[in-house]
């Protein structure tokens, strides 16, 4: 192995879990809180100060970056990549979190696979089609579909 390699390990590390929590391997879980009965599927990792609510899923290949919170019985599909980092200024804010945004999911809402969620807030009882790009807060329930994300 050479010299100036710096390999990091990654897994599971100071995670909150709570009851009848499943998780797949492998993932890269960490300093993030999990409540019950949540499902994680392989190839996902979940950032630290993310919190996912009770009876949530997560399926496969999904990336939670830090600073989201997810809500309760929520689903969330295959490949979604939720971003805190809206590059303001021309380029990624290289580890200032002070430039980096929140984004809050609301209960009951559904994401399809390969959506991207820029740092925005959605209201409770919505549906995000797959491949959606959702770039404004969601207010109103209801089904939300392309790029950027509309109404149906």
């Amino acid at each position: 192995m050479s010299e100036n390699l710096k390999l990091h390990r990654n897994g599971i590390i100071n995670v909150i879990f709570g009851e009848n929590v499943k998780v797949v391997e492998p993932v890269n879980l960490y300093g993030c809180e999990i409540h019950d009965d949540v499902f994680i599927g392989p190839f996902v990792e979940i950032q630290k100060d993310v919190i996912i609510g009770k009876s949530t899923k997560i399926q496969s290949h999904s990336f939670i970056c830090e600073l989201v919170t997810i809500g309760e019985n929520c689903f969330i599909g295959h490949g979604v990549m939720f971003i805190n980092d809206l590059f303001e200024d021309g380029g990624p804010a290289m580890g200032n979190k002070a430039k980096w945004k929140n984004t809050y999911i609301g209960n009951n809402v559904s994401i399809g696979s390969n959506a991207t969620i820029l740092p925005v807030s959605i209201c409770d009882n919505v549906v995000i089609g797959a491949g959606a790009v959702v770039t404004k807060n969601i207010d109103l329930p209801g089904i939300y579909f392309g790029n950027p994300a509309k109404k149906k």
